[in-house]
């Protein structure tokens, strides 16, 4: 994986990863808000429904007052109390019912089948003791009792709530129900609205993380191919680079062995030629031939010096037999000589310094050493091009975490963003650039009026990142 991809991604998991913490944890508040929700409804619910069979029981022992205040307890009393229960009704599932203390049933306006029943030990579909339990609730003073019960409008056995008191004097539980289906529907349709609201919010929060991911996915699309065409275009131009320093190069060569070797060879076959003619004639030519061909062995040493400087130029001999230091060290020597040649011993000032811990640079990976080598000539050739300096100090520093080349100048300096920003010039810096950027270090330039500074830095870790040439 590219590392461009490797960002997108790791821009991308933890947007997922946050909505999906995110989602679970409204989730987790969503559910626990229904369920409390849910709780508050159904006590609502029932606290009305609790409220409103006190009322119809109370009802009833308000129309039942008249006769049981009398202190009769014959039948006929207590038929007259059926009758008025029994026409008390509300809805289609509401009425009054009534149980002696031993479980019989004395009235039931929905099921008649069961007045006369004992039903003291009679279960409801859940097991319950309902009758036995709804005598004990009308002992306690009157109370509320959920059990199973027939709905008569639906003939299905619903959850019902009942509500008892006592009449001693004639020994009775009176009551009345209410069935919950109606709650436990209602319950259920808040629970219903709730997942519903639930699972929208779920799909809303995946289609943003979606649409989230997608933006960052073609975010990082467009990155890449903006940065490939930027690529693309740096490396056309280094190509370009490339092709005019290897013609450059060339056309030196060209010059060098033109201009220099060949006609010195010329010349030297001439001479051996007209040397020969002489080696024939008199004593007196004889002898200016032994002398011509002195003067030819002297030119030969010439032009070897001259193929080993060319060789020299390519690549020196001494910077893979002894390493980077001595080889700078010699290049800072021919410079000193060229110089002091060139102005009749008033050149530049050039001191080499190495203050490296016993690194000299012979155990460096060979395209480490050839990249320094590179970065100290081609400082040294803008320093005799363009900085009109007196003096110049190179050192090479090996320390325990970078390894480091300074070239230093007194000279007139200039100005950085200009030569940067402009198309034909700094092509020496670039390159330098470019170099240290291949074996993982870095070149760093400060310049001024007083002079120039140019740090060649290569980090510990990347020195044997590249292997020997």
């Amino acid at each position: 994986m590219k590392l461009r991809q490797k960002i997108i991604f790791l821009a991308i998991v933890p947007l997922c990863l946050a909505f999906t913490a995110i989602a679970l944890v409204l989730r987790y508040q969503a559910v626990e808000l229904a369920r409390q929700q849910r709780a508050a409804i159904e006590a609502a619910y029932l606290a009305s429904k609790n409220t409103e069979l006190r009322h119809y029981v109370d009802l009833a022992q308000h129309a039942l007052s008249h006769l049981y205040d009398t202190g009769r307890s014959d039948d006929a009393i207590k038929e007259e109390a059926r009758r008025i229960l029994a026409d008390l009704e509300f809805g289609d599932d509401g009425y009054f019912f009534v149980y002696d203390e031993q479980g019989r049933s004395i009235m039931h306006p929905r099921q008649p089948e069961l007045v006369g029943s004992e039903m003291w030990n009679w279960r409801d579909a859940s097991g319950s003791l309902t009758i036995q339990h709804l005598i004990e609730r009308a002992h306690e003073g009157g109370g509320y009792e959920r059990y199973l019960w027939r709905k008569p409008s639906s003939k299905t056995v619903a959850p019902k709530l009942g509500y008892v008191i006592g009449l001693p004097r004639w020994g009775w539980v009176i009551g009345t129900g209410i069935y919950l289906d109606d709650v436990e529907a209602a319950l259920g349709q808040v629970d219903r609205q709730n997942s519903g609201y639930l699972h929208q919010t779920m799909l809303l929060i995946a289609v943003i993380a979606l649409a989230s991911a997608l933006i960052v996915g073609l975010a990082g699309l467009l990155l890449n191919l903006s940065e490939h065409r930027v690529a693309d275009a740096k490396l056309r131009q280094l190509a370009q680079r490339v092709v005019r320093s290897q013609e450059e190069e060339r056309a030196r060569l060209s010059r060098d062995l033109h201009d220099g070797i060949s006609q010195w060879l010329v010349s030297i076959k001439l001479q051996i030629e007209a040397a020969l003619v002489r080696l024939s004639g008199t004593p007196e030519q004889a002898a200016s031939a032994r002398s011509g061909f002195e003067k030819t062995a002297a030119q030969i040493n010439g032009v070897l010096a001259e193929v080993r400087r060319i060789s020299h130029d390519l690549r020196p001999a001494i910077l893979d037999d002894l390493g980077l230091a001595a080889a700078l060290e010699h290049l800072c020597g021919e410079w000193r000589d060229a110089t002091d040649a060139a102005d009749d011993g008033k050149g530049i000032q050039i001191v080499f310094e190495n203050d490296g811990d016993g690194d000299d640079g012979a155990a460096l990976p060979d395209v480490v050493n050839t990249v320094l080598f590179r970065v100290a000539q081609e400082a040294l050739t803008n320093i005799a091009r363009h900085a009109g300096a007196s003096q110049i100090k190179v050192r090479l520093y090996g320390g325990r975490s970078l390894l480091m080349l300074q070239v230093q100048d007194n000279g007139c300096g200039f100005d950085l963003e200009q030569v940067d920003d402009h198309s034909r010039h700094g092509i020496g810096l670039r390159n330098m650039r470019e170099r240290m950027e291949a074996v993982g270090g870095e070149l760093d330039i400060d310049s001024s009026p007083a002079g120039t500074r140019i740090s060649a830095i290569i980090p510990r870790p990347s020195l044997f990142a590249h292997p020997h040439a």
